[in-house]
């Protein structure tokens, strides 16, 4: 049951502290990632990512009316600017239906934008501009598929994966360059190119490897019914056995469309100054576990079978893990370690 205490102002450390606590619950890559940001810089990507994470749960809710839902993305976005909103926000998501952990972070709204108002104006502006322009985009799809999203051509396909992660990209973009004194305008500009695309590959990627799980626990199926068609397949046969053949074939499109922005998202990484130490780290992490899924997607057809996904072995995380921070102090390292992790499993022999 959703206990909910509104009538005292928050206090700021329990805030921070619930902030902090409920990331690992609902990222483990990002609860990684994040601790090497340093101040308001960390607080505000953990503001990001958590609202981001909210919006996401509720536009995933298999069981929700499209009414409820556009309802909830409408509050959310309203939130921004009016404080009361969000403390009544528990009340009005109790209905929302999904993962514990996510649910209840959704449940303590209130408790986000204690976070999202305590940061400077310039992060809350970018948070605020970000974040609405993905809800939207949410909202748009939520309303043209209300009976479970089925992405129909690949133009469609990459118009959705930018509103709920080309615009992450963006988002961060902006944050590093008002937080760093490294990143400098011109810098700016320049990851701007691909900021968008650095979202969208870890998207792409994600989609690939749960395929199944996503049509079958969140009635959600985005690779585009025109590749499917076009391979003789379709959205009703996406995990049927008989059909494994032309559904692998079918989704080639997307997995090249990843291998394109996974190394443009490299790109991103490797334009990032060296002196942004933080913010290499931060971003190089999910990119190498992006890179050695999407491998082992090329070799499997798991995803394509009901219950089945792809995951990299522990294993191999915790190597990347140890290896991957060595590397950002220097492109070619960097680059070499992305060519060694596309080829094959990555192991440290000691």
């Amino acid at each position: 049951m959703v206990q909910i205490a509104l009538e005292s102002p928050l206090d700021q450390r329990e805030v921070d502290r619930f902030c902090q606590e409920i990331l690992p619950q609902v990222s483990r890559t990002f609860a990684i990632s994040i601790r090497f940001l340093p101040g308001q810089l960390g607080r505000s990507v953990l503001c990001g990512y958590l609202l981001a994470r909210i919006a996401d749960t509720i536009e995933d809710d298999p069981k929700a009316s499209v009414t409820a839902k556009s309802a909830l993305l409408d509050q959310l976005i309203n939130c921004f600017e009016d404080s009361s909103l969000a403390d009544r926000y528990a009340q009005l998501t109790q209905s929302v239906s999904g993962d514990p952990a996510h649910l209840e972070l959704v449940h303590q709204t209130h408790q986000v934008f204690t976070l999202y108002r305590s940061l400077p104006m310039q992060s809350q502006q970018t948070l605020q501009h970000w974040l609405t322009e993905m809800i939207v985009g949410m909202k748009k799809f939520v309303n043209l598929y209300p009976n479970g999203l089925r992405i129909q051509t690949l133009e469609e396909y990459k118009e959705y994966c930018y509103y709920v992660a080309g615009t992450v990209g963006y988002l961060l973009t902006d944050l590093w360059y008002e937080h760093s004194p490294f990143v400098s305008r011109e810098n700016y500009q320049l990851l701007r190119k691909t900021c968008a695309e650095f979202g969208e590959a870890l998207q792409t990627v994600n989609i690939l490897k749960d395929i199944a799980w996503d049509a079958e626990e969140e009635n959600a199926i985005y690779i585009p019914q025109d590749a499917l068609v076009a391979h003789g397949s379709s959205h009703e046969t996406l995990l049927d056995p008989n059909y494994l053949e032309q559904n692998h074939a079918a989704i080639k499109s997307l997995v090249a469309l990843a291998w394109t922005d996974l190394d443009k998202s490299a790109d991103y990484l490797t334009s990032l100054p060296r002196a942004a130490l933080a913010i290499r780290l931060f971003c190089i992490l999910p990119l190498m576990f992006a890179y050695a899924t999407l491998r082992d997607i090329t070799q499997s057809t798991a995803m394509l079978k009901k219950g089945g996904n792809v995951k990299i072995t522990r294993a191999e995380v915790k190597a990347l893990i140890m290896a991957s921070p060595l590397t950002v102090i220097s492109n070619g390292l960097v680059r070499g370690l992305i060519k060694r992790v596309r080829q094959s499993a990555f192991r440290l022999w000691f």
